[in-house]
């Protein structure tokens, strides 16, 4: 059996149960953005490990080392959102091929370093070893969190709202924008920038944790039609999605215009746009997105709802329930 047929996740299902068999009480492990490791009564450790592949992850020639280091440490900064968490320590492994340059890794750990002085994270260590083709990052995060604001994917509840922190789709046509080597304009440069140095929404992160009544929380790393149903498996449910709800920006309606893209298909697709995914009481949206507005300075847009369908999820545009083409990201959907 290839692993193409079971998918990334499928793998991932298919290991957990030997993992988490003698996992102790108040420990989280393989299933959630970070697992969680009890470290005082009032705190608990977030550990967070994600690994970028030349050609997989990122194009080297289509990415600065300054944005390629930068956007390494933030999509692990944004796990550590998700949970509701701060990061606080970093360690970064590096597999290096021989056609790279020493004043090439400088530049990447600048754009590493500028990013953890913004957020106070410290690069405690590491590796680096020689790769035979192919640029091959690691990095885990060690964050902290009060763990009765941990914030997991197993908690949505029927009914809930379905709300994005940002707008989505940004990254996929930044991606796309590279891919067909779109001529640079302001709205081409703005999704290319929302692509290769994502922002971890880690102060959103925090708030919305604290606030009763948001039960399930995760980041858009693979796309909504992905990511949510990480949320549906754990929790159990379904989900319809209103795609005139979707946060589009301006610029991503504008390029999709000019190229003929369907921005709707992008933004539920795209993938790397690193907002948070959150699940939120329809008796509490109200008073939690004007909150969010007044502290955030923008929307936090309700885009569809939990359902008991159990596995299932929907899209609907204009009412009527609509297929969608493309789906989120899969490591090994063409394996």
């Amino acid at each position: 059996m290839k692993i193409s047929s079971i998918g990334e996740f499928g793998f991932i299902n298919r290991i957990a149960p030997q993992f988490l068999k003698d996992i102790p009480d108040g420990v989280t492990g393989i299933g959630d953005d970070c697992a969680v490791i009890p470290w005082k009564e009032n705190e608990s450790l977030l550990v967070t490990t994600d690994m970028l592949i030349e050609d997989i992850h990122f194009l080297r020639t289509k990415i600065s080392p300054r944005d390629l280091g930068y956007k390494s440490l933030a999509v692990n900064l944004s796990d550590i959102a998700a949970m509701g968490g701060t990061p606080e320590s970093a360690f970064l492994s590096l597999g290096i091929p021989g056609d790279i340059d020493i004043e090439w890794l400088d530049d990447f750990y600048i754009g590493l370093d500028d990013l953890a002085n913004q957020e106070h994270v410290l690069l405690l260590g590491g590796d680096t070893t020689k790769s035979s083709a192919k640029l091959v990052i690691n990095i885990t995060v060690i964050g902290k969190a009060d763990p009765e604001f941990i914030k997991y994917r197993s908690t949505a509840k029927q009914g809930d709202i379905i709300c994005v922190t940002g707008f989505i789709g940004d990254s996929g046509g930044g991606l796309k924008s590279l891919m067909e080597e779109k001529s640079l304009d302001d709205d081409i440069i703005y999704l290319i920038r929302r692509h290769n140095s994502p922002r971890a929404h880690l102060a959103e992160g925090v708030w919305l944790a604290k606030q009763e009544g948001v039960h399930a929380m995760m980041d858009v790393s693979d796309g909504i039609d992905s990511d949510l149903q990480r949320i549906m498996e754990k929790s159990r449910c379904g989900a319809k999605i209103n795609i005139d709800n979707l946060p589009i920006s301006q610029q991503l309606r504008e390029v999709s215009g000019v190229f003929d893209w369907n921005s709707d298909e992008v933004a539920i697709t795209g993938g790397e746009d690193y907002c948070l995914l959150v699940t939120v009481d329809p008796g509490l949206y109200n008073i939690i997105s004007g909150k969010f507005e007044k502290e955030f300075h923008r929307k936090l847009p309700g885009i569809g709802l939990i359902s008991n369908e159990e596995g299932k999820l929907k899209y609907f545009k204009n009412e009527k329930l609509v297929v969608i083409q493309g789906h989120g990201f899969d490591h090994f959907n063409n394996y």
